[in-house]
C-alpha cells in the first residue's frame, strides 16, 4: 500500500520526467543535422506492403538517415519519445500532436475461388446464410470492417477472428471465409476474388491514412525529410489505395480533403 509520502515522491518523479522529456523534444526540434535515427511506428496493416517499401527508398537521397520501423497495433507515444513519427488508420485527438491525412485506404470483400465454389454466391437479401466470416478483433485500427460485415451478412457464421490483417488475408486465400481486406493488397493476390457488394445497407467503410508527429519535432530536419518522403510516397499511390471504380466520389473527396488539410496541421512542404 502506497503511503502519502510515497505518493508525493511518485508525483514529483512524474513531473521531473515530463520536464526532462519536454527539454529533450525542444532540443531535438532544434537539431539541424540531416542524419541520425528516425523511429517510425505504423499499423501492421500497412507496414510491409505500403510503408516499408516507401521508407526503403529513402536512402537513395538521404543515406545518413537511419529508419527504425516499428509495426505495432499499440499506438506508441510520441510525447514520451517512443517514436518520432506515427502513421495511423484512425485520427488521434491529442492536442500536442500535428496531424495530416495523406491518403485513403479502400476495402473490398474477398474470398478464394474454392470457397465460393463450395458455398455459392452471397445472398445479401437473406443475410448470407451458410457463409463464414473472417473478422477483425475489437480494438484494432481497422475493426470498423467487422461492424460492416455484421451488417452485411448477419446470418453468416464467424469462423475466425484475428488482430492481424495479414493473417485475415492468408486465411481467406486458403478458403477460410469471406474477409474485408485492403484492396491495395488483396487485388494483387492471385488466390483471392473480389466480390461485388450492394451499396445498401452501407458502402464498405474506408480508412484514412494519418501522418502524425509531435509539435516539438515537426521541424527537425531529418524528421521533416521522412515526413515529406512518406507523404509523397503515399500520395503517388492514391489511385491504387482508393480505386475510383469503387468510389465514384473519390476525386471530389480528394479535392475537398486537400483544401481542408491545407488549412491546418503541418506547415507547407508536408
Amino acid at each position: 500500500m502506497t503511503t502519502l509520502a510515497g505518493e508525493d515522491v511518485r508525483k514529483q518523479a512524474e513531473r521531473v520526467e515530463a520536464e526532462v522529456l519536454l527539454v529533450e523534444r525542444q532540443v531535438g526540434g532544434q537539431d539541424a543535422h540531416m542524419a541520425g535515427l528516425v523511429r517510425v511506428t505504423c499499423s501492421e496493416t500497412i507496414a510491409s506492403n505500403l510503408i516499408a517499401p516507401g521508407l526503403g527508398t529513402l536512402h537513395l537521397t538521404n543515406p545518413d538517415i537511419m529508419i527504425e520501423l516499428i509495426p505495432n497495433p499499440r499506438e506508441l507515444s510520441l510525447s514520451m519519445r517512443e517514436a518520432d513519427i506515427s502513421i495511423r488508420l484512425t485520427q488521434p485527438e491529442q492536442h500536442d500532436l500535428v496531424v495530416r491525412r495523406i491518403g485513403t485506404l479502400a476495402y473490398g470483400l474477398y474470398a478464394s475461388p474454392g470457397y465460393l465454389d463450395r458455398h455459392g454466391d452471397c445472398d445479401y437479401d437473406a443475410g448470407c446464410p451458410g457463409h463464414r466470416l473472417i473478422t477483425q478483433l475489437e480494438g484494432i485500427q481497422d475493426a470498423t470492417q467487422t461492424d460492416w460485415l455484421a451488417e452485411l451478412a448477419p446470418r453468416a457464421t464467424v469462423a475466425m477472428q484475428t488482430s492481424s490483417h495479414a493473417a485475415a488475408l492468408a486465411a481467406a486465400k486458403q478458403g477460410g471465409g469471406l474477409a474485408s481486406l485492403i484492396r491495395y493488397q488483396a487485388d494483387q493476390e492471385p488466390g483471392l476474388t473480389r466480390i461485388e457488394v450492394p451499396p445498401l445497407p452501407s458502402l464498405i467503410p474506408s480508412a484514412g491514412i494519418w501522418l502524425v508527429v509531435h509539435k516539438d519535432n515537426r521541424d527537425t530536419p531529418r524528421i521533416r525529410v521522412v515526413l515529406d518522403h512518406v507523404t509523397k510516397w503515399v500520395r503517388k499511390r492514391a489511385d491504387e489505395l482508393d480505386p475510383t471504380e469503387q468510389r465514384p466520389e473519390t476525386h471530389r473527396h480528394r479535392e475537398a480533403l486537400g483544401a481542408d488539410e491545407n488549412k491546418r496541421s503541418m506547415p507547407p512542404g508536408s
